[in-house]
């Protein structure tokens, strides 16, 4: 037996206020992390992690307008517009984290403090796995954008974890810290693929195409 729709969208709306509670209280320590340990690295999950909190609260009012009629024609509507500010954002982070990245490689990369880089970035790891369990596995046949918020929650996941190991390395190394940049530029080519993937979902929708919002 399939669930209550309206019970699902109110799930939604938890679901999402819940995730943008813990991204919001995560981006000043990754900002003052980032800065005091001059870590491009950590300075683009601050970036993506704040791109992402905007999307939530823009997506917390789409549920919202949709939920209003959700009989209507156009009801997912917002849902796409949503997507395609989202991916706006993603990309635009895509091109600040690499300029700075590509810009430290070419000078020679600064010194970074790795410790304080593994410890921010597990706290990130954990509170991103956190924020997955939250949002559950089944948000991916949802809708479109509960599918990217999943999306973007396991991919900050994974480049929590790159940063991690990147940041221990260099703590225990004492050196190799282009690997900051180069752990940077990583991150720079997931966003910027994710953002390019939910940009092309998000104009089809806009545009008429023939997407289901409710199923996988």
């Amino acid at each position: 037996m399939s669930s209550n729709p309206g019970t699902v969208r109110f799930s939604q709306r938890r679901r999402l206020a819940i995730v943008l509670a813990l991204n919001l209280a995560l981006i000043g320590g990754l900002v003052t992390v980032g800065i005091a340990a001059r870590s491009v690295g950590v300075l683009a999950a601050a970036g993506d992690t704040l791109a992402d909190s905007v999307a939530l609260a823009l997506g917390l009012i789409a549920v919202t307008l949709r939920d209003r009629n959700p009989d209507h024609l156009r009801a997912n509507r917002p849902i796409a517009i949503v997507a395609l500010i989202n991916s706006a954002i993603l990309i635009a982070v895509t091109v600040i984290v690499t300029v700075e990245a590509i810009a430290r490689l070419r000078e020679g990369s600064p010194a970074v403090l790795g410790f304080p880089m593994a410890v921010v970035s597990l706290i990130t790891l954990a509170v991103m796995i956190a924020g997955a369990i939250v949002l559950g596995l089944s948000s991916r046949r949802e809708d479109i954008h509960m599918k990217s918020v999943l999306l973007d929650t396991l991919a900050d996941a994974a480049a929590a974890a790159g940063v991690l190991v990147a940041g221990t390395i260099i703590w225990l190394t004492g050196g190799l810290y282009w690997l900051d940049p180069v752990i940077a530029l990583i991150l720079a080519a997931v966003i910027g693929y994710a953002g390019a993937q939910l940009a092309i979902q998000a104009v089809a929708a806009i545009r008429g195409a023939d997407i289901d919002f409710d199923h996988d």
